[in-house]
């Protein structure tokens, strides 16, 4: 196990510290979709802002997650990779 693993092991025990946890999953999950989906293509950001239009430094405040995107800025990035943006609401995992 590497050791970031371990040290979130041992942080996910406290409460306080988990529930931030939980509570940032959704903006992460975007943030690597983001991510994953331009390097999949082999995009650089600056490929991928020619590509929509967005400018590059904002591309890297989304990927950073200092800058919250909106549906209609995940419509042109998805666009802009030849993809369609699906959004889908998932049950909670039972306890």
């Amino acid at each position: 196990m590497s050791e970031f693993r371990e040290f979130l092991n041992e942080q996910l025990q406290d409460e306080e510290f988990q529930k931030e946890w939980n509570d940032i999953q959704p903006e992460m999950d975007v943030i690597r979709a983001i991510v994953d989906a331009r390097i999949s293509q082999n995009l650089t950001q600056k490929e991928l802002a020619k590509r929509t239009g967005i400018n590059q430094a904002d591309i890297s405040k989304l990927e950073n997650g200092t800058r919250n995107p909106s549906l209609k800025l995940l419509k042109r990035l998805a666009d802009g990779m030849d993809m369609v943006l699906k959004i889908e609401f998932v049950p909670k995992a039972k306890v």
